[in-house]
């Protein structure tokens, strides 16, 4: 069995089973700086003590780790995150992303609790000559008072 089968039969084997992970507070200096590696040169993204400072919306779905990161043994010979594609884990398998659709529908604040969830929703066989795997992920990102955001990604897997 070729590795990206092994990942398709660990994959289909966590569909459906939620995972859900802590991402820390979002603090307003980290958020300005990610709005300044973006580009953005407007005053209430990138100055925390702006009186209409707000975070980039985009900054929520970039976390995939808390203010701590990751320590060294968390991350795949390509600097991917291990369980950042589901069944894929200790594999010599080729990753790419395949996509991703993001909906807003809160917003973040400097001292919010942001939570993740997510699922592996569908494991798909693609490719006439060679084969490879489409791995659909939805996320949902929280805070107490709403969701902030709601992802789907894929992700290639060969």
């Amino acid at each position: 069995m070729s590795a990206w089968e092994v990942a398709e039969e660990r994959a289909r084997a966590v569909i459906g089973r939620p995972e859900h992970r802590e991402l820390g507070v979002v603090r307003a200096e980290d958020a300005a700086e990610f709005a300044r590696a973006a580009g953005e040169t407007s005053p209430r993204l990138i100055d925390p003590g702006h009186p209409g400072f707000t975070v980039h919306p985009l900054y929520v779905v970039s976390l995939l780790r808390g203010a701590g990161g990751a320590d060294e043994g968390e991350f795949r010979p390509d600097g991917m995150y291990r369980d950042e594609v589901p069944g894929t884990d200790g594999l010599d398998v080729r990753l790419m992303a395949g996509g991703q659709e993001v909906r807003f529908t809160g917003e973040a604040r400097a001292g919010d609790r942001i939570g993740v969830r997510r699922v592996l929703t569908d494991v798909a066989r693609k490719g006439s000559g060679a084969p490879f795997l489409l791995l659909t992920v939805e996320k949902t990102y929280t805070v107490e008072r709403s969701t902030l955001a709601r992802v789907r990604e894929r992700f290639i897997v060969r």
